[in-house]
């Protein structure tokens, strides 16, 4: 227990003095992940919208396999990806493998389905009499798209949240595809686990309590808008 709570000190120790290595993994564990959070969104939300709006024959079948990227085990994506930028992979070419953008592109694989799928949901939630009312006032088909936007935005903002918690948590994928290299594509998940393997322990510890402040972050920020959501309604 002394061994475990000297750990937490050195570790707190280790956050409070801007430890260089420590803020080198901060630093690129938050450009990796809002960027593939930007790229997620980016895809996500304009498929989610489409999904929830748009009626189709495979309709059905496209949302089973929505839900079905939203269970992607990261070990598999990081696999595919891998296999895509390896040498005699068809984007081999590109030279990302073991770099930041293949550890973005696995993300975003990871995160776009399931921003797509919570902003689907969001959107297919809204009041149907809403779109009726504002198509009786004279609402054109753009203008009923925004207005059930408007209604959805929390929700929509819920599916971005998501995305994120899942993207800053994610080990087995960017482990696979970047490597855990130190110094270039050593992030805050992998990095526990190296500190981990190695017996650095307070590094380790340092390493998760960041992770977990930044979870913890997300998961408020999350129930502070389901909360404002269930407030207004």
């Amino acid at each position: 227990m002394n061994d475990i709570w000297q750990g937490v000190q050195e570790a707190i120790s280790l956050i409070f003095s801007a430890d260089a290595e420590v803020m080198r993994i901060v630093a690129l564990s938050l450009a990796v992940s809002i960027s593939a959070l930007v790229l997620s969104s980016a895809i996500g939300i304009p498929l989610g919208v489409w999904l929830a709006f748009r009626r189709f024959a495979s309709r059905r079948l496209a949302i089973a396999f929505l839900y079905t990227g939203m269970g992607f085990p990261p070990v598999v994506v990081g696999l595919v990806v891998f296999l895509l930028l390896s040498r005699s992979g068809p984007l081999g070419w590109s030279g990302w493998l073991y770099t930041p953008k293949a550890m973005v592109l696995a993300q975003v694989i990871i995160a776009a389905p399931i921003i797509a799928g919570f902003t689907m949901v969001a959107v297919m939630a809204v009041n149907r009499n809403l779109r009726r009312q504002a198509r009786s006032l004279g609402a054109n088909n753009l203008q009923v798209t925004i207005a059930v936007l408007q209604e959805a935005r929390v929700g929509m903002l819920v599916a971005v949240l998501a995305g994120f918690g899942r993207i800053v948590s994610e080990v087995g994928a960017v482990m696979i595809v970047g490597g855990n290299l130190k110094g270039s594509t050593q992030v805050l998940t992998t990095a526990t686990v190296q500190f981990t393997r190695m017996g650095h322990f307070e590094q380790a510890i340092a390493m998760g309590m960041i992770l977990l402040t930044l979870t913890f972050l997300t998961s408020l920020l999350w129930v502070l808008l389901q909360g404002g959501a269930l407030q207004e309604s």
